[in-house]
Parts: C-alpha cells; sequence; structure tokens
C-alpha cells in the first residue's frame, strides 16, 4: 500500500498536526512504516517507527483479541451471562436483564444495554489516584460518579459504550486473577514482540517517556499534562507504535488462515470478524463494512489530544495503521486521516 496524491508535511500543516506515523500491510505483511513531525511541537524530538501514541479506543479492538483467546482456551464464553464468573463487581438485573443478560458477545458489539453516564469517562487528572474497576463500576470515582447499570434491554439496540469494555476488564480480572496489563502482556505482547506497547497506567504515569508522543490540540498546542492517561485500559488505555498496532492486525490475519502464532482458532478469529445480532457495522471490539473477501475492519482512536485510525481488509491481506498526536476536531474520515485512507484505498 502507498500514499498516492498526498503532500503529507503540507496536510499536516494545514491541520496543525504536530506528529504522524503510519504502518501499511500488504500480501500479508508489514511493508513499511513512514514518520513525520515532531513528538512534541516546537521541540527537535522527530518521530520514528518507534513514537509511541495514545490509541485511545484502538484499545478495545486489542480487547477483542484477548477476549477470543481466553474463549479459546476456556476461561470465557461468549454467550454466557457475565455474572457468572464477575466476582468482585455484577450486573444487577432489572426489568430490561428479564428476558437477555448481559454476555460478552453484546458487550464487545455495543449491544449490551449498558449506557455511559453522561459526562462519564475522561482522562485521568494528575492529583486523582488510579481507581480499581470495581471502584470506578461502583460509581465511586470521578470518572464516573454512579453506578454502571444495564439501560435498555440487551440486544434491542446499539449503544457505544465504554463502560461496558471496563465490565469486560472486571471480567478478565477474575477470571485470571491477574491485573488485566499482565494478561495482555503474557497473552499478546510477548508473543507477539509488541515491545513498545503499555497498558499498565501506573508504569506509564511514571515511565521515562523518551518515545512517547505529546498530545496536542486542535490548534497545534500542547495539551495539560502532555500525556493524557485513561485509567480504563480496555476501553481505552493503550499507548502502542502504528507498528506494532499491525502486528496485531496481522495476527487476526494469519488466525483467518489457521495460522495464529497466538493460538487463536480460525472459526473464533471469524466470530470477531462477523456482524452480530443483525447489525451489518459491528463485530467484537471492530466495525465491519461490505462482506465477504471485501470486508473491511476498523477502529478508531479519538481522545484529548490524539487521533488514530486502523484499517484492513483481512481476507486480502491488506490494510494500516494511522496514528496522530493531535486531537483534530473533526471525524477521522474529515480531515487528515480519512485523506491517508483514502488515498491508500484507491
Amino acid at each position: 500500500m502507498y500514499i498516492k496524491n498526498i503532500n503529507i508535511e503540507s496536510r499536516m500543516k494545514h491541520y496543525n498536526v504536530s506528529g504522524l506515523s503510519i504502518a501499511t500491510i500488504e500480501n500479508s505483511q508489514i511493508t513499511g512504516a513512514e514518520s513525520y513531525g515532531l513528538l512534541e511541537v516546537e521541540s527537535d524530538q522527530k518521530v520514528t517507527e518507534h513514537s509511541i501514541f495514545s490509541a485511545c479506543s484502538i484499545s478495545k479492538f486489542l480487547t477483542g483479541i484477548v477476549v477470543i483467546k481466553l474463549v479459546e482456551e476456556e476461561l470465557l464464553n461468549l454467550d454466557e451471562n457475565v455474572n457468572e464468573k464477575l466476582v468482585g463487581w455484577k450486573v444487577v438485573d432489572n426489568e430490561y436483564t428479564k428476558s437477555k443478560k448481559v454476555t460478552l458477545r453484546n458487550l464487545l458489539s455495543h449491544q449490551s444495554g449498558i449506557l455511559d453516564p453522561e459526562g462519564s469517562f475522561s482522562k485521568k487528572n494528575s492529583y486523582e489516584d488510579i481507581p480499581s474497576m470495581v471502584e470506578l463500576l461502583s460509581g465511586k470515582t470521578p470518572y464516573c460518579k454512579i453506578r454502571i447499570d444495564v439501560g435498555y434491554e440487551p440486544e434491542s439496540d446499539f449503544h457505544y459504550s465504554d463502560a461496558g469494555f471496563c465490565i469486560i476488564q472486571q471480567l478478565i480480572e477474575d477470571v485470571t486473577k491477574k491485573p488485566f496489563y499482565l494478561v495482555v502482556n503474557e497473552l499478546i505482547f510477548i508473543p507477539l514482540k509488541m515491545e513498545s506497547s503499555y497498558l499498565n497506567t501506573t508504569k506509564i504515569v511514571e515511565i521515562n517517556k523518551k518515545n512517547f508522543s505529546c498530545g496536542h490540540n486542535k490548534k497545534g498546542e500542547v495539551v495539560d499534562g502532555k500525556y493524557p492517561i485513561y485509567p480504563y485500559p480496555a476501553a481505552s488505555g493503550l499507548w502502542t507504535t502504528s507498528l506494532d498496532l499491525a502486528k496485531l492486525v496481522l495476527e487476526l490475519m494469519n488466525a483467518l488462515k489457521g495460522k495464529s502464532d497466538i493460538g487463536i482458532s480460525e472459526s473464533l478469529a471469524k466470530e470477531l470478524i462477523t456482524a452480530q445480532n443483525n447489525k451489518s457495522w459491528t463485530g467484537l471490539g471492530v466495525f465491519l463494512e461490505g462482506s465477504d473477501k471485501k470486508l473491511e475492519i476498523s477502529s478508531l482512536g479519538w481522545g484529548v489530544g490524539f487521533q488514530c485510525m486502523m484499517f484492513a481488509n483481512p481476507y486480502l491481506g491488506r490494510g494500516a495503521v494511522i496514528m496522530t498526536n493531535s486531537e483534530l476536531g473533526v471525524h477521522q474520515l474529515e480531515g487528515i486521516i480519512g485523506e491517508i485512507y483514502r488515498s491508500l484505498i484507491l
């Protein structure tokens, strides 16, 4: 895949984008990484293939892979009531759960009945402690001040939900008896050699951020705190490089051919990219467009100071990861990310 008919540096200047990283996949191989601009505006720190960006909600794609791996190991079941294995916190049954229960399948496809309370799930303020998922789901933190409950009948509608992925994180921690970041390190990051990927919120706060990109607002100014942290990793906590994310996309492609490096079966890999509950656009942790061999999957990240996109045609063995350290103020497809996306798919 090659970027055609677009002057990246010129478009970055137009959109006030300080730094940008692109990794491409062709013929089921990572074909390269391109780096532009600076980790921090008005600095001399150039973006390289080792530069780490906040992936924001692309974390949900990673979480989908983790769930599928744990289903493969028979620690989890996509269609079981999550309360069967939740220990530290449970979904409260109410009028909406009489005929349908909250499951991993409907959580991953944003059809669980879980709604995000208004104004919830902001970035971490430097003076706040990092909460546990139990505290967060119980409504005892600044990130979510009311308890998470089922707000509509599961599988009756689609509502994008960070809270749903917090429940998934709690479930993973309960069944593995390990912190979420440690589970992901062992199951995903180490075997796939994703050596520049981080989910440990405490470590990110303390780490030497030599390769970390600062976040910038749509005016091109560095955001407060430089490195926005989201203390709910399964939903939005991943910091990574475009190359590391491309490795994760490649693992899915390989799994679909029965050649997974982490032990995911072809059938479960297909489940992840299958439309759920007659909603053609949502799989398990990814969004879908098209069908059959031309199926395109995507995951978008948009948070304080960062915007990014992963897209792939898994059956055609092609895709790309585009990461910026700027919050553009418009949907990905309306800004520089969209321009690069369209140049790559033409």
